[in-house]
Parts: structure tokens; C-alpha cells; sequence
């Protein structure tokens, strides 16, 4: 929203435009979240560009918050989507890990190599490509464990083969299968000795905070409609309270000239006799 424009109403797009940048703080560390929460309720209460501005002002690359355009305008992806073309290419930030006694860790925003060989001996490790690059369209992540273990996390998104092997262990396969359309492939290989390797399939955070965000909006929406609901409840009730008490005025005003009435009737042969 522009700063020129803080009276500006906000459309719901802008309002989602917003909390996607505020999704996207939160995966990369620069929100917690109950920071995360409390700029999410003030961004659906947000009625102006001027109260959406000061939400993102202090996040890298939220800039000066314009109105949404219109889809066939420039608008962007729906939300959620993985746009696989920004996330190949580009050099590897890590080609193995090793583990022995203890453990080891790859996860949030790295680059995974067309090859990465894990080792893990009496330790363990994970692997998390939910929020990972790729060096190109086909990856070989190769596990090999003896009495340890390796866990392997995927998005939904992502085409995932699965073809280790286990003895007097386990190579879990369960999360194989084909992701969306320009999907990197992932092939899950090795070799697991008295220990495990398993393949998990996992929403990626900002997912998660995505539809948590919706779930959020439809409660509002409910509590609103809701809401809604009992102001025209009490507006009918007190229509019919007030049809009611008109109605007794005019009984009681009825009932008073109709004294009046007898009371002059009698008067009045009261002074004929």
C-alpha cells in the first residue's frame, strides 16, 4: 500500500498479499510465531493501505505496498503454488554429511547437489528439501546407515523415488511418487545396516501457515456471520417489543376514552333524570 494513499480501502487481495510476505518471515526466521499471529490478526482488521503498511515495513523486500492487480494484469501465483523454474539452478551449498555418535542437520534454504551422500554410524541425520533449491532437475540423495538413522523430509510438490535397500532395518518408500508439473526428481538410494532411512512427505511451513491462515479467515468469517445473525435477532426482537408496546398504548388509550365515554353517558342521564 502506498504511503500517498493511506485512506485507500484494501482489498482482500491486499490483505493476502500481506500475509504471504509475513508466511514468508516467519519460514525464514525473521518472525516468531506469536509475532506471526499478532500481525495476522491485525492484518485481517486492517481496513486502509495505511493500516496494512507498518505490518511488513520492517521485513526485507515488502517495500512499499501497492494495490493488487487483477489476474491478466501481472497478479501473481495462487498461493501456495511452488514455481519450480525459481528454485533449479544455482550452485550447491552442501554435497554430504557425515554423522558418527552424533548428528547432522540440512534444512531450511539450501541448495541441494545433483549427488548428496549422507553417512550416518551409531548417530542421525536429517534432510529437509521442503524449503531447498536444487542444482538441477534430477538429485540423487544417497543414505547410508549402521545402527543409526536418516530422515528424509519432501514436500508434496516434489517427484520422489524411492530405491534403498535395508537389512535387519528399514529404508522407508512410503512417500514416493510424481509432484507437480516441472518438479525436480529426487532419487532416495543407500543402504541401511541395523538402522532405518525414512522418506516422509511434509507441507512445506509456509503451506502450513498458509491454510492456518485460512482456517483463521473462515473462523472470522463465521464469527462475523455469526455475529450478523444476532444483531438481526435482536433487531427483530426489539421491532416486535416495540409493535408490542405500541400495541398496549393503544389498548390502554382505547380502554380510557372508552371510560370517558361511559363516565359522560352517565353524567349525562344523570341530568336528564
Amino acid at each position: 500500500m502506498s504511503d500517498d494513499l493511506p485512506e485507500l480501502r484494501a482489498s482482500d487481495a491486499d490483505r493476502d498479499r500481506v500475509a504471504e510476505i509475513l508466511r514468508e518471515a516467519v519460514a525464514e526466521g525473521r518472525l516468531d510465531m506469536e509475532e506471526f499471529d499478532e500481525r495476522l490478526d491485525a492484518v485481517y482488521r486492517a481496513r486502509t493501505y495505511g493500516e496494512l503498511a507498518p505490518l511488513t515495513r520492517d521485513l526485507p523486500g515488502a517495500g512499499a505496498v501497492a494495490p493488487a492487480k487483477a489476474p491478466g494484469a501481472g497478479a501473481g501465483r495462487p498461493d501456495g503454488e511452488v514455481h519450480w523454474p525459481d528454485r533449479i539452478g544455482g550452485a550447491p551449498t552442501s554435497k554430504g554429511a557425515f554423522a558418527f555418535w552424533s548428528g547432522f542437520s540440512r534444512k531450511g534454504r539450501w541448495t541441494v547437489p545433483r549427488v548428496f551422500t549422507a553417512f550416518a554410524v551409531w548417530g542421525g541425520g536429517e534432510i529437509d528439501l521442503r524449503e531447498a533449491d536444487f542444482e538441477a532437475d534430477e538429485a540423487v540423495i544417497r543414505c547410508f546407515t549402521v545402527m543409526g538413522g536418516v530422515h528424509v523430509t519432501v514436500p508434496p510438490e516434489l517427484t520422489v523415488r524411492v530405491t534403498g535397500i535395508g537389512i535387519m532395518g528399514g529404508f522407508g518408500d512410503a512417500a514416493g511418487g510424481q509432484g507437480t508439473p516441472g518438479s525436480p526428481q529426487v532419487t532416495v538410494t543407500g543402504f541401511s545396516l541395523m538402522g532405518g532411512v525414512g522418506v516422509e512427505r511434509k507441507l512445506r511451513r509456509a503451506e502450513k501457515l498458509r491454510l492456518r491462515e485460512e482456517r483463521r479467515a473462515e473462523r472470522l468469517d463465521r464469527r462475523e456471520a455469526r455475529r450478523a445473525e444476532l444483531e438481526g435477532r435482536q433487531a427483530d426482537r426489539h421491532d416486535q417489543l416495540e409493535g408490542r408496546r405500541a400495541d398496549l398504548t393503544k389498548d390502554r388509550t382505547d380502554r380510557r376514552a372508552g371510560l370517558d365515554r361511559d363516565r359522560g353517558d352517565r353524567r349525562d342521564r344523570r341530568r336528564d333524570g
